[in-house]
């Protein structure tokens, strides 16, 4: 056997070697030992942020979901949501924005018919909501369309409607808008918050105990 097929075996015995090595740390350790810190330090968050109630997974934290009825928080419209067509096998959701401009009239009629329905929704006896009280989050989606919080303004806004629609006062909706407020991530990272979610889990508890 020459001196240059006895190489070759080498470098292929070395690569072949080094292929099993990197395959092995890289593809079994390394995600092994992350997956198990993420488990051991961050169970919640490993797991998607799963939110529970009743005793079953109802939805992800991350996530927000559209269909409440108007007895409920209503979180931000999600108008870049669409249905999977290219494989009509699964029912899919498709995120995305609607990429739009601002002066586009599609997009200027979204916004115009969407705080009116807000204006309108959340107008009860004694309590009237003006056009220019109407927060910016109210009408116009997210980029993904899924936005899991609305900003305490928007959740302010609501809290009358909520309070007659369940037979509650103001000051007990009030409450539980008020915590679960979350503040800016840090102190200064981000804007104050309210997940959408959260918030119908706690007062569909708070109808069930009134």
């Amino acid at each position: 056997m020459n001196n240059s097929v006895v190489n070759t075996a080498r470098l292929l015995g070395a690569g072949l070697r080094a292929l099993l090595v990197l395959t092995l740390v890289t593809g079994v350790i390394y995600p092994l030992v992350v997956t198990g810190i993420a488990q051991g330090l961050f169970p919640r968050k490993a797991n998607g942020s799963e939110v529970e109630a009743g005793g079953k997974v109802v939805g992800s934290s991350l996530i927000g979901q559209q269909g409440y009825g108007q007895e409920y928080f209503q979180p931000r419209p999600a108008n870049g949501l669409g249905e999977n067509s290219v494989n009509t096998q699964y029912k899919l959701l498709l995120s995305g924005a609607t990429n739009l401009a601002a002066d586009n009239q599609e997009l200027v009629k979204q916004v115009e018919d969407a705080k009116a329905k807000v204006v309108k929704d959340n107008s009860v006896p004694g309590y009237t909501v003006k056009p220019e009280d109407v927060p910016a989050d109210a009408v116009t989606s997210s980029a993904s369309g899924l936005d899991p919080d609305i900003s305490p303004a928007y959740a302010d806004l609501q809290v009358h409607r909520v309070a007659e629609r369940n037979g509650l006062t103001v000051a007990q909706v009030q409450k539980i808008v008020d915590d679960h407020t979350e503040g800016r991530t840090l102190g200064f990272i981000g804007e104050p918050r309210v997940n959408v979610l959260e918030l119908n889990i706690a007062l569909k508890d708070l109808v069930g105990t009134g």
